[in-house]
């Protein structure tokens, strides 16, 4: 599904829930996780580094990264087929950023293949995690591995657009004072129109960034090592959205 304007919402809990991605911006269409296999990679999207697996959680088939049984620079198991599937013919510029920089657990949503505008909407809930509760949406990823990915941590009560670039991840924008209280469930939203970026946490808009050049990629979940993340699936009021970007997870 290659999109130019998409409203996707990603569920998850206990690392990603369930995610709805749009045929038309103001019919989003879920991914449910329901006939998912326990403790199995989900098909629904593309672990690139770090461990995916669908959970229970009280009942319900959920998406979790977990990032107690992952070491910094390991990239997911059969990371080259997962970049052939993703990137066809490029796939060998994929694969080597993945493999060198391997420093932030992301999965990718395999069916949308150029995100440039719509909303991503993501529930979570941080569950574990001393030093990192963060959950984050990923954007603009591109062949050569680079992307951006706005992050809610709920210990540090924070939202930051991240760029990762060459190697190299550095802060494009933050935004403190952001009440995120840990065994709780927010919303994290991210919406996009061209180059303009706006960062909404439970409903209230806290970042808003306009960038060099328009977003333009595919999308999927972001995590960090030591963290715990619950999220789980919304169910979006359908409205139209006009020149607009937008999904959720899990990590220990």
């Amino acid at each position: 599904m290659t999109s130019k304007n998409i409203r996707a919402y990603v569920v998850s809990a206990i690392g990603f829930a369930a995610l709805a991605l749009p045929g038309l911006a103001a019919q989003p269409t879920p991914i449910d996780f329901s006939g998912e296999t326990v403790g199995a990679e989900p098909k629904a999207l593309v672990p690139v580094v770090g461990f995916w697996r669908i959970e229970n959680d009280n009942g319900k088939k959920v998406l979790a990264v977990d990032g107690r049984q992952w070491k910094e620079g390991q990239s997911s198991a059969g990371i080259a087929d997962k970049a052939r599937a993703l990137y066809g013919e490029r796939y060998a510029e994929f694969l080597d950023r993945v493999q060198a920089y391997a420093y932030f657990p992301y999965a990718v949503i395999p069916n949308v293949e150029n995100f440039t505008g719509g909303e991503i909407t993501v529930r979570f809930e941080g569950l574990s995690g001393r030093i990192d509760q963060g959950a984050g949406i990923l954007f603009n990823l591109k062949p050569n591995g680079d992307y951006l990915t706005i992050r809610a941590n709920c210990l540090e009560n924070n939202l930051v657009l991240w760029k990762f670039e060459k190697g190299k991840r550095s802060s494009v924008k933050w935004v403190r004072n952001t009440p995120t209280p840990t065994h709780q469930w927010h919303e994290l939203k991210v919406r996009i129109s061209g180059s303009k970026v706006e960062g909404y946490l439970d409903g209230k808009l806290y970042l808003e960034d306009t960038l060099a050049q328009p977003v333009s990629g595919r999308i999927g979940l972001w995590s960090k090592r030591p963290t715990a993340i619950c999220t789980s699936a919304t169910t979006p009021s359908p409205r139209p959205i006009e020149n607009t970007p937008v999904p959720a997870h899990r990590g220990s």
